[in-house]
């Protein structure tokens, strides 16, 4: 019997990267598992391979349970809507992984307003009406965890003077990162009455190389020898870091995070 046998669990961003091997990995352990996403078909998208339909497919060749739901993070409505999806197939949420995420790497003074605002809203406001969405089956049976990706981007460059004076753009993603880290530490804070409920948030040491991190040129390729693995070692690496708070503040065993 796997970890996660009975349980329920919804990843969002699982098209690609980052996502596509935790839905697996739940999977594997047992869980029957909710795809989400936008891109639904490989070529929806027009510039990142990867899609539901294949992250659904590797799953049912291995055995696993799952299916997929398209859906819009920034929107509560269509949050509201894979959550009832998810608990309409297959019973009330056990647990939520935030994975979907959107940046541009863009200087601050010429940053679009738009897109700035776009991407706090699948960044920040996703994790928040997804938590918000899932909490009701949690806190009903005192029981359930949320799982958060993170960035090493969520720590800043510390105060001045700088002798890297280089722009890279990066601004947004770690002003959205440090943001979701604070409210995974709010949100186990609140949730630590409940005793059975872990909120965490888990973040690579390295860029991972996904279909957006080499879109983005982080990294060289998928097999860029910088880069960290999208799928943990059995052991968790002493690199990676947790920022956990929850019931106990224990650490995740979940590795590695972060795509596009």
């Amino acid at each position: 019997m796997g970890k996660l046998t009975g349980k329920v669990a919804i990843v969002t961003g699982a098209s690609r990267g980052i996502g596509h091997e935790i839905a697996k990995l739940f999977a594997a352990e047992g869980a029957k598992v909710v795809c989400a996403a936008r891109t639904l078909n490989e070529g929806d998208h027009r510039l990142l391979t990867g899609s539901l339909a294949g992250t659904v497919a590797a799953i049912d060749e291995a055995g696993g349970e799952a299916m997929a739901v398209t859906a819009d993070v920034s929107s509560e409505t269509e949050c509201i809507a894979l959550v009832d999806a998810a608990r309409g197939a297959y019973g009330p949420i056990d647990i939520l992984v935030n994975n979907a995420a959107l940046t541009y790497y863009i200087p601050t003074a010429e940053y679009p307003t738009s897109r700035w605002m776009r991407s706090f809203a699948v960044n920040v406001h996703g994790p928040f009406m997804m938590s918000k969405a899932v909490l009701p089956d949690m806190i009903a049976r005192r029981a359930g965890a949320i799982v958060n990706i993170s960035s090493g981007s969520a720590i800043g460059p510390g105060r001045g003077p700088y002798a890297d004076k280089v722009v890279r753009g990066g601004v947004l993603y770690g002003a959205c990162k440090a943001a979701l880290e604070r409210f995974t530490q709010g949100l186990a804070q609140e949730m630590a009455q409940y005793e059975g409920i872990t909120v965490a948030a888990v973040s690579p040491s390295r860029v991972v190389p996904t279909p957006g991190t080499v879109h983005h040129k982080l990294v060289t390729g998928m097999d860029d020898p910088r880069g960290e693995p999208p799928m943990a070692p059995p052991v968790p690496s002493a690199s990676t870091r947790s920022i956990s708070r929850g019931r106990t503040a224990a650490k995740s065993g979940a590795a590695s995070a972060r795509r596009c």
